[in-house]
């Protein structure tokens, strides 16, 4: 089994992990390879990717933003990812620092494949963009204080219209982060569907929706001036929409599928990492 570590060289203690990590994996006849996680979406971009397609699957070390920064580029490739955490929650991780010897069940093959969906949006007008989404799609207004007027279409239909500082359309695995923060449900991660929750409303009659993935959405924005609202994808990115443009979210084509050692995962982190905090 080849097996390609993408550390966030940025903490230490995951630097440490994957020495600790590639010794157990070593020992159970795996062979390992190292990419930076910086390396993603960075110069080395290109490289990164010519790596995963020489593994059979991928290990992020660090926490959930280091797993994100890799998502896209493992969906395209193909390649499963299983998220170590040494980070403060780390909720998409299947193992954390201190059970690291579950990794030699790697090798022995006795792991599930949790498919994920993922959503593609793009802009259309004065800016040119299109990224896929492990956990969400935001789009928020700029350094300013005041609210801007967001409307919201499903497949051509205005089904929602209101002042807020912004809008996350998430899949049911980012139902968990900053949507969850916002207030909406947590959805259960095999269903299909797309999450539209708003940020902070200035209304009493905007909840959460949820749309079957197989929809079309339609973000516009009234905001006249230019860079007063911004898109950004799991995080990644942060691109000033001019006075035109709007954002189309959907199904994207791509999936990843995170490696678990028990079924239903989501709901053992859940338990384990959200309840009480």
């Amino acid at each position: 089994m080849k097996i390609l570590f993408i550390v966030n060289i940025a903490k230490e203690s995951a630097c440490r992990c994957a020495e600790r990590a590639e010794e157990i994996l070593t020992r159970e006849g795996a062979i390992c390879r190292h990419c930076a996680a910086s390396a993603f979406g960075g110069p080395f971009a290109e490289q990164a990717e010519q790596l995963l397609q020489d593994c059979d699957l991928a290990i992020t070390i660090g926490g959930d933003g280091t797993l994100l920064h890799a998502a896209a580029q493992a969906a395209r490739c193909e390649k499963p990812v299983l998220g170590i955490n040494v980070g403060r929650l780390g909720f998409l991780a299947t193992v954390e620092e201190g059970e690291l010897e579950q990794l030699s069940r790697l090798v022995r093959g006795e792991y599930v494949l949790d498919r994920r969906m993922m959503l593609s949006a793009r802009i259309e007008g004065s800016t040119v963009y299109r990224s896929d989404a492990l956990n969400d799609v935001v789009v928020s207004k700029g350094a300013r204080t005041n609210t801007i007027r967001f409307e919201i279409y499903c497949d051509g239909t205005l089904v929602n219209s209101y002042r807020g500082d912004g809008v996350i359309v998430a899949t049911p695995t980012g139902s968990t982060a900053y949507s969850l923060s916002a207030g909406g449900p947590i959805l259960d991660a095999r269903i299909g569907g797309i999450l539209v929750t708003p940020i902070c409303p200035h209304s009493l009659n905007t909840p959460p929706m949820v749309f079957s993935a197989d929809r079309s959405l339609r973000i516009v924005t009234s905001e006249q001036e230019e860079g007063g609202a911004y898109l950004s994808t799991d995080g990644r990115d942060y691109i000033a929409l001019g006075q035109k443009d709007e954002i189309l979210i959907g199904l994207s084509d791509k999936n990843l599928s995170l490696v678990s050692f028990f079924e239903a995962d989501q709901f053992r982190a859940i338990d384990k990492k959200l309840k009480g905090r």
